[in-house]
């Protein structure tokens, strides 16, 4: 690979799937905490309060980390920790915690990645502002993320505002789906402004403060094959990731919501004034791709194997006017997502092409297998193969496209709460016995080890 002595093989988690200690040393309560002691919405009644109690036992996944190999650790920090209710007093302990976390990664030679928002809004934003609906939320947020640069910056050189704006806008306020649990047509829209407003403030304040370092966004997207060469399917799979990557990404690289967006919605798009649209502009020093999988894209809905937009991960369907297929020779992992590495090749290429060559880190990508007996789980051949298939993939668009990626970051270092699948899906290069807490390596922990080292 190019620049091989630069690129950085990472792991990531975040704070509230791993971390537990969800009413301990000040820390106030946050919107999944809420949502997930709701009866019915997590599969088998599970809560996040003790989750993989990383609070407590950071050190020694922290040696994990070190023994994997891998050059960064990508985490993110709880907001309701270091701002019980995300304004106000700054609790000193929160502020301890991570700084004990970070320290620790550093003297094992591992890079912090740090994330400042992984869907844990506090919960007293939601309540008395009604959350990213409101742009009060947005000056929320810049105050505390200048609180963790201060905090923080001297140490963490890597930033990412938020991770997968597109989850909280539709899921958590289009389907319903995730905490807040709201459903609307309209409102994730609202939400994904105030989000990208959000991260303006933030990255103003960043680059102001003059911290040296580089800060960014990660936002997920699956990518969109034409199911035909026919010019409708080719600009079905075109739009449909301009809805899902380019909404979310657009505005921070040009300052401008993609034009079929602002075409085909009209006054539901919330524009952006002048003054915004030069905050945002040119406000990511790198891009963050969360990537799990591919479908084909089509106009017509007379096709084989057809998924629902919800399945398909896909966005507001009705507005993207595109029917979502799979092809049956696809695998399929334990979540219904198909495994299509050379779908990830030509993600990376689109996000190179349309945004002109900015650097690019895979912040999330990984698989899924519901194996909760530790015998059978550890024994993860296909998770191992397919970390290897899509690492093949990236190396390809790098060596032979000339994508500008800066580094891999397999999700996620060990099995963790699953957001509203609670504890039946394992992502984990390391089992996790959510009775005793033991944690196990997997083959997939060594098979990736192997890569690094190889590389």
């Amino acid at each position: 690979m190019s620049s091989k002595e630069n690129f950085i093989w990472g792991v990531a988690t975040a704070a509230h799937q791993v971390e537990g200690a969800w009413l301990e040393d000040g820390k106030g309560l946050n919107i999944w905490d809420a949502y997930s002691h709701t009866p019915g919405k997590i599969t088998n009644e599970d809560t996040s309060a003790v989750a993989c109690d990383h609070y407590h036992r950071y050190e020694e996944d922290v040696d994990l980390i070190s023994d994997l190999g891998v050059g960064g650790y990508r985490f993110s920090i709880s907001w309701a920790r270091i701002l019980p209710d995300g304004k106000g007093a700054v609790n000193q302990k929160g502020i301890d915690f991570y700084n004990r976390l970070i320290d620790g990664l550093l003297a094992k030679g591992v890079t912090p990645f740090v994330t400042l928002y992984h869907w844990d809004l506090p919960l007293a934003l939601q309540m008395e502002d009604d959350g990213w609906l409101s742009y009060r939320t947005a000056e929320a947020f810049a105050r505390y993320a200048e609180v963790c640069f201060e905090a923080f910056g001297d140490r963490v050189k890597h930033w990412m505002t938020f991770n997968e704006n597109w989850c909280t806008a539709v899921l958590g306020n289009g389907t319903g789906l995730f905490a807040p649990g709201r459903v609307s047509d309209d409102e994730p829209y609202i939400v994904a402004h105030n989000l990208l407003l959000a991260h303006g403030l933030a990255v103003k304040a960043y680059r102001d403060g003059h911290y040296e370092g580089q800060i960014g966004i990660a936002n997920n997207c699956d990518f969109r094959e034409p199911l035909t060469d026919s010019d409708e399917d080719r600009a079905a799979a075109q739009e449909s990731l301009e809805f899902f990557y380019g909404w979310l990404t657009d505005p921070v690289v040009f300052g401008e919501y993609p034009a079929i967006m602002r075409e085909r919605l009209g006054d539901r798009l919330p524009e952006f004034t002048p003054e915004q649209k030069q905050l945002l502009k040119g406000s990511a020093d790198f891009l963050g791709l969360n990537h799990y999988t591919t479908h084909y894209a089509s106009r017509t809905d007379q096709v084989e194997n057809a998924v629902s937009s919800e399945d398909g991960n896909g966005g507001i369907s009705d507005d993207q006017q595109v029917v979502l297929s799979s092809d049956s020779d696809w695998p399929v992992t334990s979540m219904g997502w198909f495994v299509v590495p050379w779908g990830f090749r030509k993600m990376l290429n689109w996000i190179h092409e349309r945004y002109n060559g900015l650097p690019i880190y895979v912040t999330e990508n990984g698989t899924a297998l519901a194996n909760n007996d530790v015998e059978t789980a550890i024994d993860d051949t296909e998770r191992a193969e397919f970390i290897q298939s899509y690492t093949n993939a990236m190396k390809e668009a790098i060596e032979e496209d000339g994508v500008d990626v800066r580094g891999y970051f397999c999700w996620t270092l060990m099995d963790n709460f699953e957001w509203t699948r609670g504890y039946d899906m394992r992502f984990g290069l390391i089992f996790c016995d959510f009775e005793t807490l033991e944690r196990t390596p997997k083959a997939s922990y060594y098979a990736y080890r192997e890569i690094i080292q190889s590389s």
